[in-house]
């Protein structure tokens, strides 16, 4: 039996007995295409919603990762004594600031719209000491790292940090990695 004399005889008990061949064919094709599409964008929905991040809730729920922050090389125009203030961000703080500035929110203040932003996560501040080191416990997840040293010259670090759960990662702050470098006059 042929692959079109099938799909007639599974038309006809379809209720399509009343339909040429020609038409029935046509109206069982239409049909098996509407349930591909249907497996399909489930299909793809199931993937993408995989990927997803783990749930704010969770994630401060979760095992905690000590993130230790080093700052290697010292500039040179900044004295012996160290002492940074190192912030950690769920979200990049500046680019959340650009667009809330940049488009009108009315009626809406600027720290309801980074809580918004962060989806119930909170900031972690932490310092460094006068070795230029210093540790801090955060979520696992997608943080930014904002620290900045004043002296002769400024350094400014804005750097992306990837958490991964549970192990002791190392941040190293360099002159090479620093967001930006002015001199103070």
């Amino acid at each position: 039996m042929c692959l079109g004399g099938l799909l007639v005889m599974i038309a006809r008990t379809m209720r399509f007995r009343n339909l040429t061949p020609a038409v029935s064919f046509r109206a069982l094709a239409i049909l098996i295409l509407q349930a591909a599409l249907v497996v399909v964008l489930v299909g793809a929905g199931w993937l993408i919603y995989r990927q997803l991040p783990a749930s704010a809730s969770s994630l401060e729920a979760g095992a905690k990762t000590t993130l230790q922050i080093i700052i290697r090389q010292p500039p040179e125009g900044v004295g012996p004594a160290l002492d940074v203030a190192v912030n950690l961000y769920p979200v990049d703080i500046l680019a959340v600031r650009h667009e809330f500035f940049t488009e009108q929110r009315r009626g809406k203040r600027f720290e309801d719209f980074l809580k918004e932003r962060m989806r119930g996560r909170s900031p972690v501040q932490g310092r460094l000491d006068k070795q230029g080191q210093g540790a801090v416990t955060v979520a696992p997840g997608s943080w930014w790292l904002h620290a900045t040293i004043s002296g002769e010259e400024q350094f400014e670090w804005r750097l992306p940090v990837t958490v991964a759960s549970g192990a002791r990662q190392t941040v190293e702050l360099t002159p090479q990695n620093a967001y930006t470098r002015s001199k103070s006059f």
